[in-house]
């Protein structure tokens, strides 16, 4: 087991130029009294760390860092003696304690909001003027870092901060399980579900898993035909990763994950839209370079620009409509929603 070493909390220490740290004496107390499992704690740190090298170099101040680190750190400590459990439909949590903002002030440190933007603004004013009509929105987007929901409130504090704070996002297990993510997902509307690259392991709880994803689907059914619903999904089950070249690539959208989410919305009783989305947030909080199935992965951060791009609305039922076989089809729907995130994507990094 991964212990906090007397290196690495000189490191830190070092970093904050503060000789009675709070947050590292709160950390090594709860480790030394079994309050926080020892690998917990070293992930913690090392985030902590990260986060605060960061930083070193802004105007920002340090204490922010060892503010930020005490509220997960109570939050952390406070998921592991009482978990807490995620409904299918997960509603923000606001109160005694602000999740929603809490996730918003951990994250905004971290993004070079003069080096950020989003394009495809008359996309996304299109967007908000049929939410406001009642009409559902789902963004088929591509993802890459946990704070993903964070970091596009973040762009949208601005211009349309209703939009950020609204927004239901589709969210995986390791967001709902991983303690050091728990406290970040309590702040936002979710539609939990079980991706088909988890719902095996361990077999003993597949069949609770899926029962527990039939709950999520028949919840998203009531919110679109109830209407105005904002919902964000990555096709593709997981986070971008880099290719052999180093290079980040957007991974690649599933076919039967859009065909669910374009059934379910003809189903409903209420008009639904939907709009491609690119997101470039990996330089901040980049996940580990291999998908991992076992939890505790370490977390390093990167002050820097982010950027969105709302591309214009796909209509579902034009695409591949001449071809005959349904499995082709759904492939190629996926396949050019994919090639539309993908060109948005590549426009935004040419432009950072």
């Amino acid at each position: 087991m991964t212990s906090v070493s007397t290196r690495q909390m000189t490191a830190a220490r070092s970093m904050s130029n503060i000789e009675d740290n709070p947050f590292l004496l709160a950390l090594k107390k709860a480790e030394t009294e079994g309050a926080l499992p020892s690998k917990v704690a070293s992930a913690l740190l090392g985030f902590y760390t990260s986060y605060c090298e960061s930083l070193k170099d802004t105007s920002i101040d340090i204490t922010i860092c060892i503010q930020v680190f005490l509220n997960l750190f109570e939050y952390v400590k406070s998921h592991l003696k009482t978990p807490f459990a995620f409904e299918p439909y997960h509603e923000m949590i606001r109160e005694p304690i602000d999740y929603y903002a809490f996730g918003l002030e951990f994250l905004r440190p971290l993004v070079d909001l003069s080096k950020s933007k989003i394009l495809g603004m008359s996309n996304l004013q299109e967007i908000a003027a049929k939410l406001s009509k009642g009409h559902n929105v789902i963004l088929f987007a591509n993802h890459q870092i946990e704070a993903d929901p964070q970091a596009i409130s973040l762009l949208l504090e601005s211009s349309f901060p209703k939009i950020g704070e609204e927004m239901i996002f589709v969210a995986g297990e390791r967001v709902i399980t991983d303690p050091l993510a728990v406290p970040f997902s309590m702040g936002r509307n979710l539609l939990c579900i079980y991706s088909k690259r988890y719902i095996d392991n361990p077999p003993e709880l597949k069949q609770q898993k899926q029962l527990h994803n039939q709950k999520t689907m028949q919840k998203m059914s009531e919110l679109l035909s109830q209407g105005g619903q904002c919902i964000y999904v990555a096709p593709s089950g997981g986070r971008d990763r880099p290719d052999e070249n180093g290079v980040v690539q957007v991974a690649a959208f599933d076919p039967q994950s859009i065909e669910m989410f374009y059934l379910m919305a003809r189903r409903a009783k209420t008009l639904t839209h939907f709009y491609p989305l690119a997101l470039t947030t990996y330089d901040i909080l980049p996940p580990p370079e291999t998908v991992q199935i076992e939890l505790g992965e370490q977390r390093s951060t990167k002050r820097e620009g982010i950027a969105l791009a709302f591309g214009k609305e796909i209509e579902m039922e034009k695409i591949a409509q001449s071809v005959e076989n349904k499995k082709m089809r759904r492939i190629k729907r996926a396949d050019f929603i994919w090639q539309r995130v993908k060109e948005d994507y590549n426009t935004l990094r040419s432009t950072q």
